[in-house]
């Protein structure tokens, strides 16, 4: 902006900042002081601090004189702008309030000059004149004379100037789109060139470039464009296209010219239309076969597709699970909706026949433009051509277009019709992420009534019920996949006199079993080898490991195990699996392999015998160590055996969750190790499965694993299995109540230790013993073992052992009455459990202590050690000791007079039972009756009558109330306590605090 042409004071700063006054230049002085010029002006009218003023120009670092500078800024600048009778309160900047402010009367600012041309720019572009839009637009971008601000230091002048070279990169493209909407396209692509390579990740500066692209003539190029951009905010981004470019993109494939070009535009560029087919074509292939159990999946395939788009669905799932049939079925359905046509492609991705022929996108083109008549000679061979005369061709129609064995998102992307309407139905084995679906089906296996259904309708009702139990074993043994189905039924309608259970017993074993599955030239096990002749090496490699997983289902520690690689690493194979639909995900984080699959994958495994041994002893040391870092027993218990190694488990709590994840499935492993030939592992997992399962409660799981281990203890290398095994199964039946069931396999533990003169196990057993003894009433008997056991487990360091035979001694000493002796024992219990460093075996010594002081009428230190306890007990998850020792502490307060916080707590104990499994925990019952007697007393204790008498009412109702004599006396005596008498003394009630304990 010259300044000679106006009058009175002119300052500009879209550029160097310059000032003029009444036409002549006007001296600014060194680039501070214009600094400080500009943060004042351009924030007109408002106050700004000295401090301020000091950042905006120098930042963090002022000068050493502070804000005593600005005065000298200031008054040169006062004198360049202010006549000369002018005072301090008449000065374009003046002073007040700490600091100065730029008054700006009768200043023409060249910034104002931009909004005010702005403004009109844009309202002459709304009101629908972009010819004045234009100019309007020119004339503002005509203000700017270089870089705004330029050479000025600071932060404020730094800020600045990128808002206001951002302001000009506006405007230049709201001029330049309105030379598009004037159908002056071409003269609009070089500078939005230059502006989208200074901005390579702006949208809507991509939208418009297509648009002009698109104005220009050159659709192709507006289409690459969009896939340029696409490409580059995913890979550079990670990020999707936005909503307006997504719509640019498909107004382009529809050839909107209105939307692109305006209503002007569009009436001088649009080209003639392609009239539409002389006849609708249909290419479907016949709908044979009857489709059985996917009415959800076809009702959501059906669904009208939207009118003003072109609808995506996408079907996924495993070979032969039945896709093609699905998506020709709904094709049929929705052929009313597309009465231009429709057209069937078959990618040939697994063909078995014609490998050498997956169809190319340019070979489908063509075919698919010869189905709308054109002729051989006006369909070009360049595949961005081929694609721009597709979109063209169907631009006007409504298809439906089904594209099956579909490998990639890139093969089928060329082949998407423009028309509104129209519908793309993909059919394929993997998960195509890269395509923007609007509805994605996944098909799984068949349920077993479904399967049932399918498998009667092929073979005949009739033949199929006279044998039930073989029909529905050999469903199970297709495990629901269609394909193998339909072979298994062919088999049998092509062999009238086999039954149905011959064929189940000549699928009997893996080898038989993929072998049986094939008929003419449909095989289940070729199917499954085409998707993995389709995967990389690396993904082969997975696959394989997959099939000698233990369990069905897994997370991917396990194949990380025996891959050798980290778990992040594996993830993304095994999620590159799902995608290829040989993997299936039914949650976060678990995968499992059809139960075909799995067959098919341990048959390419078992073919590389060096890969497959070392994968499989992985995944069985993964297991025996997180089950002895998960054990309550410590190091020292487990004195033979590998130690545990470098597993991914960061202490007992992460390896306590991971077997938690595993769920029913680890007597599994343990059967698994068996049939391998693995005895020392299947006898070293069980043992040390076996305190995790009954900490859980889950103990026909832990008799199932050690019963499996058993059987093979002899095979074992490790001679101390047969005894170790043993004492387990005494635990179990311990917890579990069979007291002379556990008294005789401690017996013969002990027999089979002392004949290997092994003092580990022999002290094991002899701490079972005296638990069984105690439990069965023989206190003296008791003793003796528990006296036996307590040196050598204290001198072998087995601290898990000598914490719980103090315990068991202790509560001995206890039910005799001798306080003393008891918190002796309780003492040397918590020192050991301590060593160990196991929160539940430290809760339980302090809950017995507890018990003791509870007992003796010391409230206090009772209370105290009962929290300590119930901290513990709740951070190692167990959930019935949490329960006992809350009731406890509850019975404690009620003894210090806190009738409502004993109350509270027995709630609190109340609701965590209520958790336990009535079918898993045989002490539920009992220790239900117990917390209702506890809180019945206090109520009694606090006057509520009734609401005492209740809670003895419902203790006594309860189902096995009868198979506990002692908790069952205590409520009848509470509830007489109702009728007639003085409040119940709870302290009265059972004593043990933990009903599992052999003791209790």
């Amino acid at each position: 902006m010259d300044g000679g042409d106006f009058h009175g004071l002119r300052i500009a700063v879209l550029g160097p900042v310059r000032a003029w006054r009444d036409g002549t230049p006007v001296d600014l002085g060194p680039v501070r002081r214009q600094a400080v010029l500009a943060a004042l002006m351009l924030r007109r009218g408002t106050p700004v601090s000295h401090e301020q003023l000091l950042v905006d120009v120098w930042g963090g670092r002022p000068p050493n004189s502070g804000r005593r500078v600005l005065p000298s800024y200031v008054y040169p600048l006062r004198k360049a702008f202010d006549a000369q009778d002018v005072g301090p309160a008449g000065s374009l900047i003046r002073s007040g309030g700490g600091g100065y402010r730029f008054a700006g009367d009768g200043v023409r600012l060249d910034v104002a000059e931009l909004a005010e041309r702005a403004g009109q720019a844009r309202r002459a572009r709304a009101s629908g004149d972009p010819a004045t839009a234009s100019d309007r637009f020119s004339q503002a971008l005509a203000l700017f004379r270089g870089e705004p601000l330029a050479g000025l230091p600071g932060p404020f002048a730094r800020g600045e100037r990128g808002r206001l070279a951002q302001q000009q990169r506006t405007l230049q493209q709201e001029r330049l789109e309105c030379l598009v909407l004037l159908g002056r396209s071409a003269e609009a692509l070089d500078d939005l060139a230059a502006l989208s390579a200074a901005d390579p990740y702006d949208e809507s500066l991509a939208a418009l470039r297509m648009r002009a692209l698109y104005g220009s003539g050159h659709q192709v190029a507006a289409l690459s464009a969009y896939q340029d951009m696409r490409a580059r905010l995913r890979d550079e981004l990670g990020v999707e296209p936005g909503g307006e470019l997504r719509r640019v993109h498909q107004e382009v494939l529809r050839r909107d010219d209105e939307r692109l070009l305006g209503p002007a535009a569009a009436r001088s560029a649009t080209p003639p239309r392609p009239s539409r087919p002389c006849r609708a074509v249909d290419e479907l292939p016949g709908d044979t076969g009857r489709l059985i159990g996917r009415e959800r999946e076809l009702a959501l395939l059906t669904a009208p597709p939207p009118p003003g788009s072109v609808a995506v669905v996408a079907v996924d799932g495993t070979a032969g699970v039945g896709k093609t049939a699905l998506v020709v079925r709904a094709a049929g359905v929705l052929r009313a909706h597309h009465p231009d046509g429709c057209l069937f492609v078959d990618l040939r991705t697994h063909s078995t026949g014609r490998r050498g022929q997956r169809l190319a996108p340019q070979r489908v083109l063509r075919r698919l433009l010869r189905s709308l008549g054109a002729a051989d000679s006006e369909v070009p061979d360049d595949l961005d051509e081929l694609t721009a005369a597709w979109r063209a061709a169907t631009s006007s129609l409504r298809l439906l277009l089904v594209l099956d064995d579909v490998l990639s998102a890139q093969q089928i992307r060329p082949l998407l019709p423009a028309g509104p309407g129209s519908t793309v139905m993909v059919a394929g084995r993997r998960r195509l992420a890269g395509l923007d679906a609007d509805r994605r089906v996944t098909l799984e296996p068949l349920e077993t009534g479904d399967g049932l259904s399918l498998l009667r309708h092929i073979v005949g009702e009739e033949r199929a019920d006279r044998e039930p139990a073989a029909t529905r074993e050999l469903v199970r043994l297709c495990d629901g996949l269609p394909l193998a189905l339909r072979i298994a039924g062919a088999r049998l309608q092509t062999r009238p006199a086999w039954t149905l259970a011959y064929l189940t017993e000549r699928m009997a074993g893996d080898e038989r079993r993929l072998r049986e599955l094939s008929a003419g030239d449909r095989s289940v096990e070729t199917a499954f080898r085409l998707s993995y002749d389709q995967l990389t090496p690396e993904q082969q490699l997975g696959f394989r490991t997959l099939g000698l997983s233990p369990t069905v289902e897994f997370d991917p520690l396990t194949p990380a195990a025996m891959l050798g690689r980290p778990p992040g690493d594996t993830e993304q194979i095994l999620e590159s699996l799902v995608d290829a639909s040989l993997v299936q995900q039914p949650r976060p984080g678990r995968y499992r392999l059809h139960d075909l699959v799995r067959v098919h994958a341990r048959r390419l495994a078992q073919a590389v015998p060096a890969e497959a041994g070392p994968a499989r002893t992985a995944a069985l040391r993964l297991y025996l160590d997180a089950a002895r870092t998960a054990s309550d027993w410590g190091p020292g218990g487990f004195p033979t055996g590998p130690r545990p190694g470098a597993a991914p488990f960061a202490d007992w709590k992460d390896a306590d969750a991971w077997l938690d994840a595993a769920g029913p499935e680890l007597a599994d492993v343990v059967g698994h190790a068996a049939a391998l030939g693995e005895a020392d592992h299947a006898c070293w997992i069980a043992e040390a499965l076996s305190d995790y399962l009954i900490r859980r409660g889950r103990y026909h799981e832990c008799r199932t694993a050690l019963e499996i281990a058993l059987g093979h203890a002899d095979e074992a290398g490790d001679r101390r299995m047969a005894t170790a095994l043993r004492c387990c199964m005494g635990i179990t039946d311990i917890y579990q109540g069979r007291y002379s069931q556990g008294h005789a396999w401690f017996t013969e533990a002990l027999r089979l230790s002392r004949r290997r003169a092994d003092r580990h196990d022999e002290a094991r057993a002899l701490t079972g013993l005296g638990a069984a003894e105690l439990s069965l009433g023989r206190a003296e008997q008791a003793v003796a073992h528990l006296a036996a056991a307590l040196e050598p487990a204290q001198r072998l360091g087995d601290n898990w052992l000598a914490a719980m035979g103090l315990c068991l001694l202790g509560g001995v000493h206890h039910a005799q009455g001798h306080g003393e002796e008891a918190l002796s024992c309780y003492a040397d219990a918590l020192a050991h459990a301590e060593k160990n460093g196991r929160p539940r075996m430290i809760s339980t010594a302090l809950c017995s202590a507890a018990d003791v002081h509870l007992d003796l009428g010391h409230y206090g230190e009772a209370k105290a050690l009962f929290r300590h306890a119930a901290d513990l007990a709740q951070r190692a998850g167990d959930v019935l000791l949490h329960a006992i020792i809350l009731t406890r502490l509850g019975t404690a307060e009620h003894g210090a007079g806190n009738l409502g916080a004993a109350a509270d707590l027995h709630h609190q104990a109340l609701s965590r039972h209520e958790t336990l499994s009535p079918l898993a925990e045989p002490n539920r019952d009992r220790l239900e009756m117990d917390i209702r007697y506890r809180l019945g007393s206090t109520y009694s204790a606090a006057g509520r009558v009734d609401e005492a008498r209740e809670q003895f009412r419902t203790a006594l109702a309860l189902p096995g109330a009868d198979a506990h004599p002692k908790e069952r006396a205590l409520a009848i005596e509470g509830l007489e306590h109702c009728q007639d008498g003085p409040a119940v003394d709870p302290s009265a009630g059972v004593r043990a605090t933990d009903p599992r304990r052999p003791d209790a």
